[in-house]
């Protein structure tokens, strides 16, 4: 079972299909998706509360949908797409910003870069919540950042490969705070090499400079954000 949209050739209506797009699929995740729906905030990286979008009076859908008595979406995950693996451990997601965000940087390629804030994909990041760590995870492909602890640049690894070679994944991260990672105990800062050079993203001993994410979830920090 699978929902796609397709789209025509010619658009007469808009040229910016972005608005729209955001509209019909809050509008499916408020009257579908129960307590899923976040998951498509999380897509379009558009904050939970007060997201900017108006998507309309959704109650008669609601009622159709109680009328022709139809399942879950907890049931539908469960019994017709079980690949669908639910972001529960989400605690914060978006860009990652010190005035300049992180991005991802050339693809195929490890290194990331800082670019100028767009908040389009590839600067668009989500924060894990796993007992007492942070895993910043780049995209959604699940790229991971990494401190290789060799050299001055941090690295991306695909997160199930990082995990089997051992890589130091983990940061201890608070909104506002310094990114410190838990091994190597070296923080992600920007550099400049001259006045006239761009900033640089590197891996050296904390000098306190603090980052944010553009949004977050549940309680920050909090053990109970892990429930």
């Amino acid at each position: 079972s699978r929902v796609a949209h397709l789209e025509r050739a010619h658009k007469p209506y808009m040229l910016d299909l972005s608005i729209a797009m955001r509209r019909n699929a809050l509008r499916v995740a408020e009257v579908w998706m129960d307590n899923y729906k976040y998951m498509v905030y999380f897509a379009w990286n558009l904050p939970i509360e007060n997201p900017g979008i108006d998507y309309g009076d959704v109650s008669s859908r609601k009622e159709l949908r109680k009328k022709l008595n139809c399942k879950s979406f907890d049931w539908y995950i469960k019994n017709i797409y079980p690949n669908l693996i639910p972001l529960t451990s989400i605690v914060g997601y978006g860009t990652v910003s010190t005035n300049i965000c992180i991005d991802q940087g050339p693809v195929p390629g490890n290194t990331p870069i800082m670019y100028g804030c767009h908040t389009y994909s590839p600067q668009v990041l989500q924060t894990s919540c796993l007992a007492a760590t942070r895993n910043l995870l780049l995209n959604t492909v699940d790229r991971c950042l990494t401190d290789p602890d060799t050299g001055d640049l941090p690295f991306i690894e695909q997160c199930n490969e990082a995990v089997k070679k051992g890589l130091n994944m983990h940061w201890d991260f608070k909104q506002g705070s310094s990114v410190m990672n838990k091994k190597t105990k070296r923080c992600l800062e920007i550099v400049k090499d001259n006045p006239s050079s761009p900033y640089r993203l590197v891996m050296q001993n904390c000098t306190g400079q603090k980052w944010n994410v553009q949004h977050t979830v549940k309680d920050w920090g909090k053990r109970s954000a892990l429930r």
